[in-house]
């Protein structure tokens, strides 16, 4: 019997042990430079047992994570951040989280715990930054023996923590101290972040406060902390819209990227304060990137999305009474509607959408339209098609570009208002939706409802044309510098700025804006429209996209973004709708 007992205890260790975290020190002893008593090396559950000894927590250290298997095993590894305002690593459920669901995904993690509370008579994150670099080594270092790639190494982060993942990220090349063995011989930059909701990042916040001026300002800037040298890695910010250390951090840094042509992602999340979302997205970003293996053939959206089972009966109207149409060209196509009803209504709303074309044409038939709304009314949403006058206007005629189809779409709105109520519908749950010309023109109907754009010439122009919300697909013309198509600066530069036929009139709508990264007709169309949305208190949604171009969604790999278009752009939709 005691044999037995010893083989079973003996087993228990041992898987005990299986499952066991690995610590190993950061600093060899008496190596750890700046020194102070009061900082600690220790989550916050640990740090709040009865019995801590500090003393023996005094050095930041790596905690390994469990091997992946070998059947998902992509041969990179992922570094933990947790935040705590430089004050202490309070995200254990985050860290818990993520280790579980990354090495699910084949990544080996590991935990990096840094000294905290903040130092004393130092930058708030300095102590954290030499404790970092020096991990950073150290993950390199173990590569080979720990069986990935030494430049397949990311990190994923939170708040003060993710302050830090951006110095990892933008700062390698500046040494956090001073040599003390041959571990720092070697490299500490890493090859991609995933940043969440990074604080102090603007100068108004960079001592370690919520934002005190919310980013904004003329003096507000990135601090010059991070340095964006060549080692600057790819990454993918993710921001609440109502968080106090302020979501511009991650747009100015998002611009500067942009600057240096480093693929990265936007993400940003309306009416989201601080915390981490958007793993999901995070894990599309990697694959996209090519972190985790090569990406699978591209498939064309219009081949997944074929059915229209779901729609019950089709409708088509003109939208101008016959000779009643404001600045006519003969040049231009007929503007009409189509009226798609589901077979089974789900939501009294309404989804208006329409495509791009450059203002030279468009298709309510094409793959900016018909995917989407295949979708909807198979998810009970009554959906509304616009074919709007284009070519453009004649030169001679004095128009611009959009004029005539922007007088279409506040036509087109007032018919659907009017007709609502007699399909038992909500005419005030309208929603509009356009890809390109189509999503600059999307921008008109949000920005710019109470600016009229022809004379009424019946009954339903006394009704009012804003709508509840809009859906802006990579929109074109947005900014100063790509509205006359030349795009000399991508929208990055101060220089370029909004247009400005938008209005930001008081009935503008709330937005979703979808963008490729590397789209010509810049994903800062989306990026400075949403900045100037949340200057005006309204919560919008952005994201972009990387390595992705204008059309982004037309043909997309599986496991992207770009594939999961249809599903991201119907999951705002049926957010919007009030359903029945």
């Amino acid at each position: 019997m005691k044999r037995k007992s010893l083989i079973l205890l003996l087993a228990l260790m041992s898987v005990l042990c299986a499952n066991a975290l690995e610590r190993v020190p950061v600093w060899s002893k008496g190596k750890m430079p700046n020194r102070q008593d009061h900082q600690i090396a220790a989550m916050t559950d640990e740090a709040g047992k009865e019995g801590f000894n500090a003393d023996k927590h005094r050095i930041a250290y790596l905690e390994w994570g469990e091997k992946p298997d070998k059947t998902v095993d992509n041969d990179a590894c992922m570094i933990l951040i947790s935040g705590g305002s430089y004050q202490n690593c309070c995200d254990v459920g985050l860290i818990k989280m993520w280790r579980e669901e990354l090495t699910k995904l084949g990544f080996q993690t590991v935990n990096f715990v840094y000294r905290t509370p903040r130092p004393v008579g130092l930058p708030i994150y300095q102590t954290a930054w030499e404790d970092g670099q020096r991990a950073v080594r150290m993950v390199r270092d173990e590569a080979r023996k720990r069986g990935y790639d030494p430049e397949k190494i990311g990190v994923i982060s939170m708040s003060a923590g993710s302050h830090l993942a951006l110095l990892l990220a933008t700062s390698s090349q500046t040494p956090a101290y001073e040599k003390v063995d041959k571990l720092d011989d070697v490299p500490c930059h890493i090859n991609w972040a995933v940043v969440n909701a990074p604080a102090y990042v603007t100068t108004d916040a960079e001592t370690g406060s919520p934002a005190i001026r919310d980013g904004y300002g003329i003096d507000v800037k990135i601090s010059d902390c991070f340095k964006f040298d060549a080692k600057t890695c790819p990454m993918t910010l993710h921001h609440g819209g109502m968080d106090i250390y302020s979501p511009n951090g991650s747009t100015l840094v998002y611009r500067k990227l942009r600057e240096m042509k480093i693929p990265a992602e936007l993400h940003l999340y309306p009416d989201k304060g601080h915390g981490a979302f958007g793993f999901d997205r995070a894990v599309d970003f990697m694959h996209q990137i090519g972190v985790m293996g090569e990406l699978e053939k591209e498939v064309s959206i219009m081949e997944r999305y074929t059915s229209d089972e779901a729609r019950s009966k089709k409708i088509t109207q003109d939208i101008w009474p016959e000779g009643r149409m404001p600045d006519k060209q003969e040049h231009q196509c007929k503007p009409y509607i189509e009226w798609h009803m589901p077979k089974n209504l789900k939501t009294k709303g309404i989804q208006i959408i329409y495509s791009g074309g450059g203002y030279y044409g468009n298709d309510p038939d094409g793959f900016e339209v018909t995917p989407v709304r295949r979708r909807l009314n198979e998810l009970g949403v009554t959906v509304v098609t616009m074919k709007y006058r284009t070519p453009r206007p004649s030169p001679e005629s004095g128009l611009a570009k959009h004029t005539t189809a922007w007088q279409d779409l506040q036509r087109a709105i007032r018919m659907v208002r009017s007709q609502a109520a007699a399909y038992g519908l909500d005419p005030n749950n309208i929603g509009i939706m356009g890809s390109s010309a189509g999503g600059h023109l999307t921008l008109m109907g949000v920005t710019s409802s109470r600016h009229q754009s022809y004379l009424p010439i019946d009954n339903v122009d006394k009704l009012p044309c804003n709508v509840q919300w809009g859906v802006g697909i990579y929109p074109a013309y947005a900014l100063t510098d790509g509205a006359d198509e030349n795009n000399t600066t991508r929208g990055n530069a101060d220089s370029a700025v909004l247009v400005p036929e938008f209005s930001f009139d008081l009935s503008t709508a709330p937005m979703l804006f979808l963008h490729g990264d590397d789209d010509v007709w810049a994903a800062m169309n989306s990026v400075k429209t949403w900045e100037k949305m949340r200057s005006m208190g309204i919560q919008c949604e952005l994201h972009t996209l990387a390595h992705r171009g204008h059309c982004f969604q037309n043909f997309a790999s599986p496991d992207t973004g770009s594939y999961k278009f249809v599903d991201h752009v119907c999951q705002y939709i049926m957010g919007r709708l009030k359903m029945k």
